[in-house]
C-alpha cells in the first residue's frame, strides 16, 4: 500500500556492509517490524552470532558464493528483486520468481583505507564491484526501494519506520537516493585518482554537497553558492550564525582569512580583516587587550572589517566597540565577529547590532592540507603553506639578541598579507605583539615598504597625540619593532629606505642573486638583518 506521502512498506531488507557500526541496532529494529533478513557471508555472521535469524543470500541468488568472495551478490535474481518496477513489473516478476527487496543497506570495502605502501594486488582485492551494483540498482529504483549507504542514518531511519509501521516515505527515499550515487560517485573517483597516483599520472576528483545558494558574489550582478567538501570532518561551511544578516560570498573569504590569521596564535590572537588582508593582527595574555591591538593597527579600516577571536568571548571584550554609546560615532563598525563561542551577555550585547553577524567557529579546527584556485579550465593545486623558517641566520653577524617569539609573529603576520607583503610588528610588553603596520599587494616591493613604515609611523603619531594611549614598547620610534618581509629584498635600496624611518631590525628570507649588496647596506646602515630560508608569497 502506497499513501499520499508514497510511503511504502519494508517487507525485505538486504544487508551487506564492511562497516559493521549501528548495525545491530538497526537489524534488531526491522526484525521487530517483522522485516525479513537477508544477509552475505560476513554480515550474516555477525548478525547470527548476536542472535538474529537471517536468510543467506544463496537461497536468493541460488548460487553460492565463490571466488574468495568476489561473487556474492550479483546475480539475475537478485538484482531483478531490487530493481523491477512494482508497478509495470510485477506480473513478469511472479512469472520469474522473483520477490521484490524493499530495502538495501550496505557500504562498501574501505578502500580508502590502503596505503601507497599496499601491492597493487592488496588494491585492487579492495575494490568492491557488488556492493555498488546493488546500490547503484536500489537508488534507481527509489520510488520502490530505499537505501542506506552511511550508519549515521539508522537512527533517523528507525524512527520514521517505527512511527509509520515499517513504511518509509518517498521524500526519505529520495534523500537517501542521492546519497547513495553521491557515494558511488566518490567510490569510483577515489579508485581513479589512487590507481593514476599508482601510475605516475595523477588525477584529481573533487566531491562537494550541501551547496546553498548566496544572495550574490563578488559583485551583485553575479549568482554565487557555496558548498562543503564531502567527507571532510570539519568544514568553514560548518559556521554557525548565531544572530545577523545572511553572510556574503566576500563575507565567506574574508571569515576564511581572519581564522586563518588567528590559528596558529598561542595566546589570545585577535584578526581584523578587510579585503582578505589583515589590516590589523594581534597577541595577548588579556582578550581585550589583543582587541585593542589589532584594531589600533588601522582603526580607519577597521570599519565594516571582519573579526576573528580564537577563544569565548566575554563581555569586556566586546564592550571595546561601544554599541551603546550614545555618541553613534563612538560606536565601531563591523560586518562579522568570529570566535569558537560567545559567553551569554556577550550575546546580548551584540545583538544591539542588527546587521552584525555573530559567527561561531573554532580556529582550533581550521587545519587546511591544501589550497586549491581554478584558473581558465585548469586548476592549480598546492599544499599549504605551514613551514613558517627554516633557521633563523643573523646575516650581518651584529650578535645581536633575536627576539624569535616577536619574529614567529611577525611571520605569521606576513603570511597572510598578498604580496608583496610587507609587516611591521612590535612588541607591546612582555606577552602581547602587535603588526604595527603593513604594506601589501603591490607589484613594486619599495612602494609595500613605504607603505608599511608609513602606517607605522601614523600609528605611533596617533599614541603620541592620544591621551588614552596604549602602553608603548620601549624605544621612542621604530628602532624597537621590526619590518619582516614576505620575499627577499632585491636591491639594497629597500634597507636604505628602512634605515630613512629607523628601522633597526629586517627579516626576510634571502636567496637573491644581490644578498651580499643588501647585507652590505645593512651593515653600513647599523641594521640587524636576519634570513628565514622560507619564502611566503600569497597571490
Amino acid at each position: 500500500m502506497v499513501d499520499d506521502t508514497g510511503a511504502r512498506r519494508i517487507h525485505r531488507a538486504l544487508l551487506s556492509v564492511s562497516d559493521k557500526d549501528g548495525l545491530e541496532q538497526m537489524a534488531s529494529a526491522l526484525i521487530q517490524l517483522d522485516v525479513e533478513l537477508i544477509s552475505t557471508g560476513g554480515t550474516r555472521g555477525f548478525l547470527m552470532d548476536r542472535g538474529y535469524p537471517v536468510t543467506d543470500i544463496s537461497t536468493v541468488t541460488g548460487n553460492p558464493e565463490a571466488f574468495d568472495g568476489r561473487m556474492k551478490t550479483i546475480s539475475f535474481t537478485l538484482e531483478s528483486s531490487i530493481l523491477f518496477n512494482r508497478d509495470l513489473h510485477a506480473e513478469e516478476a511472479a512469472l520469474l520468481g522473483i520477490a521484490p527487496i524493499d530495502l538495501v543497506i550496505c557500504n562498501f570495502y574501505p578502500f580508502h583505507e590502503i596505503s601507497d605502501e599496499k601491492s597493487m594486488k592488496d588494491l585492487t582485492e579492495r575494490i568492491d564491484i557488488g556492493g555498488p551494483t546493488m546500490v547503484r540498482a536500489a537508488a534507481k529504483n527509489a520510488e520502490y526501494v530505499a537505501v542506506i549507504v552511511d550508519p549515521a542514518d539508522y537512527p533517523e531511519i528507525v524512527e520514521e519506520l517505527e512511527a509509520n509501521g515499517g513504511a518509509l516515505h518517498r521524500d526519505t527515499r529520495f534523500q537517501l537516493m542521492r546519497k547513495a550515487f553521491r557515494l558511488t560517485a566518490d567510490y569510483d573517483g577515489l579508485i581513479a585518482t589512487t590507481l593514476d597516483r599508482r601510475a605516475g599520472d595523477p588525477s584529481l576528483r573533487f566531491s562537494f554537497d550541501h551547496g546553498r545558494r548566496l544572495r550574490y558574489g563578488e559583485n551583485n550582478h553575479q549568482k554565487a553558492s557555496f558548498y562543503r567538501v564531502s567527507g571532510e570532518a570539519s568544514s568553514l561551511h560548518d559556521l554557525v550564525c548565531l544572530h545577523g544578516k545572511e553572510l556574503s560570498f566576500n563575507n565567506i573569504l574574508d571569515i576564511h582569512s581572519a581564522i586563518d590569521a588567528v590559528r596558529r596564535l598561542k595566546r589570545h590572537g585577535c584578526s581584523v580583516i578587510k579585503h582578505s588582508n589583515p589590516c590589523g593582527l594581534a597577541e595577548s595574555p588579556d582578550q581585550r587587550r589583543s582587541l585593542e591591538l589589532a584594531w589600533a593597527g588601522d582603526p580607519v579600516s577597521a570599519f565594516g572589517s571582519i573579526i576573528a577571536l580564537n577563544d569565548t568571548v566575554g563581555m569586556d571584550t566586546v564592550s571595546f566597540l561601544s554599541l551603546d554609546a550614545e555618541d553613534k560615532r563612538s560606536r565601531k563598525f563591523i560586518e562579522v565577529l568570529i570566535a569558537p563561542a560567545f559567553d551569554t551577555d556577550a550575546i546580548e550585547y551584540l545583538n544591539q547590532h542588527k546587521s552584525l553577524r555573530i559567527i561561531t567557529f573554532d580556529p582550533a579546527d581550521f587545519m587546511p592540507r591544501h589550497d586549491a584556485r581554478f584558473v581558465f579550465n585548469g586548476l592549480l593545486f598546492q599544499d599549504t603553506d605551514e613551514c613558517m623558517y627554516r633557521e633563523f641566520t643573523e646575516a650581518t653577524d651584529f650578535k645581536n639578541d633575536i627576539d624569535e617569539d616577536l619574529i614567529r609573529f611577525g611571520l605569521l603576520a606576513v603570511r597572510n598579507l598578498k604580496s608583496n607583503a610587507i609587516a611591521i610588528v612590535r612588541r607591546m610588553d612582555r606577552d602581547s605583539f602587535q603588526l604595527l603596520g603593513m604594506g601589501c599587494g603591490q607589484p613594486n616591493r619599495l612602494v609595500a615598504i613605504r607603505l608599511a613604515l608609513d602606517k607605522a609611523v601614523e600609528n605611533l603619531q596617533k599614541e603620541t597625540a592620544s591621551s588614552n594611549s596604549i602602553r608603548r614598547p620601549a624605544g621612542d620610534a621604530l628602532d624597537s619593532a621590526i619590518l619582516i618581509s614576505d620575499a627577499f629584498l632585491p636591491f639594497p635600496d629597500n634597507v636604505d629606505i628602512c634605515a630613512e624611518y629607523g628601522i633597526r631590525t629586517i627579516i626576510q628570507p634571502g636567496g637573491s642573486i644581490r644578498d651580499k649588496a643588501v647585507i652590505k647596506r645593512c651593515v653600513e646602515h647599523g641594521i640587524t638583518m636576519i634570513f628565514t630560508g622560507i619564502r611566503h608569497f600569497r597571490h
